[in-house]
């Protein structure tokens, strides 16, 4: 971050600079044109369109709602921070977390003397009353520790305060926030007083920060920043570093943290590119916990994941917002994300305009700051008005509760969005997204290992232009009309009782995968009424599951899996009455490459610039025979990559698939040698690297 503002209309223009440039950069560095977009243009007036088919399978189960799922950020240079009136609508909206100092503002923010040198500190902002309005909405808070500008010596003297002078119980604190900003990859907005910015300086702090803080109050949990994969600078190594931010980070601080701080401005030039984004998430959460896994140390699998700033890139305040807010909060809690944190409460009017027939005052605050332009030819709402995005957090509170458990749901539309959660009462949820501005948009809703009652559901609705979501009794659990440009949601009770059934298998583990099997095991379950039969495995393949197999025991080799290739799993009890347990958390693990075979590849991300890199390729002949006139095949793992061009061979590609043959000079691979190859990949969002390669036709080994 540049120079600091003095005043809050000067902090105002600053924070929506800041938040707007990240979606810039990103768009920028991910996009670099419609992307995404494609298959999401808002389609022209037309006659009604066909039933869209929405799949929830509550076989396919997913993360489980967390305490802390729903947050927001405060920041400082509010001055409504505190006040009951905003507390009292965060905890209407069903707020779990809240976070401070605010941003940026973390990393000048001094708490013992409640002061921010170069920025300005509202009045009525200091800890306790930050604090004061957290418990008075129900919430937990979240702290950021002064990275940029204090020490692992003041980050412990609050923890001392907080929990051992008040009492308040913090448990989430975070060190820094967007320390990457700091120059060190060329553009600076966060504050570093640091003469060395790289990632590790910034590691070995933590740990310094952890074991100062954790001494204090062991109970705590400490989080490190990294930088959110497919989003500036992920990808980048810096002048002097031994790999990118996340790699340097986790590697020395892994095994001294207990999360890692996400943020995410996907951008886009139109509403209908921001909201294509979120199918962005799962790519995105696979690729956050493959960094963690790989660099992580012993045990990183405790290491948890927090999304502390989001927002969507066009229209703010209406309804493009809404949608976004609620598809994003509920596929990043579905992939396991324990918080997820609206930015901002309040942040003040940027540049109006009219989003979908609606007035949008370019403000990335839930509530109406009641801020004016410059010439106050436009003002916003009176102080504290909802926006759409408030609603939004409205009906998500509704739709995910502590305790439920996501299960996976969809459809073929990319216009319509659909999620879904399982309630320990029997009743299921499921939220329904209308991304079509202009057209209602019929679905049939089908579902697998759920049976719901024959009775009108309850629907909770938001359409664009409304003040409040509203509730009725309509339709049906297997059709329903979503208005355009809605949020509709359903509260369904199951057909007959869900009394005496067995309990759910804990999550699964991987004990052995090779490139063709997987041995899956995981923690018996409770019995029901009636003992237990069998358990059953099952693939996440979409909305389907596909049976692997069952067995009475509490592991599973599974066979007959493709190299290189990412699997979902989930596994249910089965009693001896038929009846079937909830699913188990999900496991996803991803197959190798053979462990002999006539040839290896060594594939290697030499150069990686945030939207491409350079790919080498060695293709090595370990067999007996020469290798004649060979080609070479793999595919990308994403729809988010492309080629763009290649040497030392012809390449292709036709979909998703890659094809190579050799040029003249190196038609042949003699046993025991080997030729190189390489390739510019571009990609617009994650960059989830090919695991699997053939070589006429055989399926070579990792080199």
């Amino acid at each position: 971050m540049g120079a600091l503002p003095s005043t809050v209309s000067d902090w105002t223009a600053m924070q929506i600079g800041t938040a707007r440039r990240t979606a810039v950069v990103a768009a920028a560095l991910l996009l670099g044109g419609a992307g995404a977009a494609v298959g999401l243009a808002a389609p022209g007036a037309a006659a009604d369109p066909p039933a869209t088919v929405v799949t929830v399978n509550a076989k396919a189960g997913l993360a489980t709602v967390p305490d802390t799922a729903l947050g927001v950020n405060h920041a400082i240079w509010d001055t409504e921070l505190g006040t009951t009136a905003v507390s009292g609508l965060l905890q209407s909206a069903g707020v779990q977390m809240m976070r401070y100092p605010g941003g940026s503002y973390a990393d000048i923010y001094h708490w013992q003397t409640h002061t921010a040198p170069g920025g300005y500190v509202a009045p009525n902002t200091d800890f306790d009353t930050f604090m004061a309005g957290v418990r008075r909405a129900g919430a937990q808070p979240m702290i950021i520790a002064n990275y940029g500008t204090g020490t692992a010596q003041e980050a412990a003297d609050w923890v001392r305060y907080a929990n051992v002078t008040k009492g308040y119980g913090a448990k989430y604190w975070t060190i820094g926030n967007e320390n990457y900003g700091n120059g060190h990859y060329g553009t600076a907005w966060e504050a570093d007083n640091r003469a060395d910015k790289s990632p590790r300086q910034y590691a070995e702090e933590v740990v310094a920060y952890a074991t100062a803080m954790k001494a204090v109050d062991p109970t705590i949990k400490v989080g490190a920043v990294l930088t959110t994969p497919a989003n500036w600078p992920d990808g980048l190594v810096g002048g002097g570093d031994a790999g990118t931010w996340n790699q340097v980070v986790l590697s020395i601080a892994g095994p001294h943290i207990d999360f890692v701080d996400l943020h995410w401005y996907p951008g886009g030039s139109t509403a209908a590119e921001s909201l294509a984004k979120t199918a962005q998430i799962e790519d995105i959460m696979f690729l956050a916990r493959q960094q963690i896994q790989r660099y992580g140390g012993a045990n990183a699998d405790r290491i948890k994941v927090s999304f502390t700033e989001l927002n969507v890139g066009v229209g703010q305040n209406t309804q493009p917002g809404a949608l976004f807010l609620a598809d994003a909060y509920s596929s990043l809690l579905e992939q396991g994300v324990f918080t997820v944190q609206w930015w901002n409460v309040h942040n003040g009017i940027g540049t109006p305009s009219t989003v979908a027939g609606q007035p949008d005052y370019n403000d990335f605050g839930l509530l109406s700051s009641g801020t004016c332009t410059a010439d106050n030819s436009v003002c916003e709402p009176p102080l504290n008005t909802p926006f759409a995005p408030y609603h939004a957090l409205k009906v998500m509170s509704q739709f995910a509760r502590t305790g439920d458990q996501l299960v996976r749901a969809g459809s073929p539309d990319p216009l319509v969005t659909a999620h879904a959660a399982r309630r320990a009462n029997g009743d299921l949820t499921v939220l329904l997204v209308n991304k079509d501005p202009d057209n209602a948009r019929p679905v049939t809703i089908r579902y697998s290992g759920y049976s719901p009652s024959s009775a009108a559901p309850a629907v909770v609705t938001f359409k664009n232009g409304d003040s409040a979501p509203t509730s009725a009794t309509s339709g049906s659990a297997t059709a329903q009309t979503l208005p355009p440009y809605s949020l509709t949601l359903l509260t369904l009770h199951p057909n007959g009782s869900t009394a005496g059934a067995p309990g759910a298998p804990g999550k699964p583990t991987v004990t052995t995968v090779t490139d063709r099997t997987a041995t899956i095991a995981w923690p018996a379950a409770p019995a029901g009424a009636k003992p237990i039969a069998k358990y059953e495995v099952y693939r996440q393949n979409g909305t389907v599951s596909e049976q692997l197999g069952e067995t009475a025991s509490t592991s599973l080799t599974v066979y007959n899996l493709n190299p290189g290739s990412r699997y979902t799993v989930n596994v249910v009890t089965r009693d001896t009455a038929g009846n079937v347990s909830w699913s188990s958390p999900p496991l996803t693990f991803t197959t190798g490459a053979p462990a002999t075979s006539t040839c290896a590849v060594r594939f290697t991300d030499a150069n990686d610039w945030g939207n491409g890199y350079v790919g080498n390729i060695d293709i090595l002949n370990t067999g007996t025979s020469a290798i004649n006139n060979w080609t070479l095949t793999f595919s990308w793992p994403t729809g988010w990559q492309s080629l763009n061009s290649g040497w030392n061979g012809t390449w292709t590609q036709t979909g998703s698939t890659i094809r190579v043959t050799p040029a003249d000079f190196n038609t042949t691979i003699a046993p025991g040698s080997s030729t190189s190859v390489g390739f510019v990949g571009s990609y617009n969002g994650p960059n989830i690297l090919p695991a699997a390669f053939t070589l006429n036709g055989v399926v070579c080994s990792a080199a």
